[in-house]
């Protein structure tokens, strides 16, 4: 007896992976997500709670998922049109060297999204993200939408009807923030 139980806890000793919790589930519709995201690009804090009360876009990505190098401009677009007061997009890294995030922010430089480095996977694994792209979109207070885990480009249409779904008469129905003026906005 005493030999099983010594060797039972060699076994947990050396197994740390098996003590661990598995990775929790994406958060589901209605339901409040993880609020902190890190860091953005210029060191200041990415808290989701900071963005209620506008439609929010929580998409993780890699460089090396094509898909998701498209989506990229795409939610940018999106971003200019609609406006920051408005819509958020927020595009964490899924766990790449910074060398490879970097190249792709520089590649959009053009796009107004908040980028966040996610290098060692805390925030994708809190959000269960197991594939690419995966997105979220949140309404005004903050709750999961919509989801999208691993779509194609032919569902780009019917994600920008949900965006639009869940933003207000008055913002749908104004010109494009870029051709707004300042006082407009």
């Amino acid at each position: 007896m005493a030999m099983t139980r010594w060797l039972l806890l060699a076994c947990l000793a050396l197994c740390p992976t098996i003590l661990r919790a598995a990775d929790p589930p994406p958060p589901a519709v209605g339901e409040l997500p993880p609020q902190a995201l890190g860091k953005d690009r210029k060191g200041k804090d990415v808290n989701l709670a900071d963005y209620r009360g506008k439609v929010t876009i929580v998409t993780f990505w890699a460089s090396w998922c094509g898909p998701c190098r498209k989506e990229l401009p795409v939610l940018g677009n999106f971003q200019k049109v609609i406006g920051h007061d408005a819509l958020e997009v927020i595009a964490v890294n899924f766990k790449e060297p910074r060398e490879d995030f970097r190249a792709v922010v520089l590649a959009n430089r053009g796009l107004e999204l908040t980028y966040v480095h996610d290098p060692r996977g805390r925030v994708s694994d809190q959000y269960g993200v197991t594939a690419l792209p995966h997105m979220f979109i949140l309404d005004h207070d903050g709750r999961v939408a919509y989801t999208h885990r691993g779509y194609s480009e032919e569902s780009i249409p019917g994600i920008v009807d949900e965006i639009l779904s869940l933003l207000p008469e008055e913002v749908k129905r104004r010109p494009p923030a870029h051709l707004r003026s300042p006082k407009a906005s």
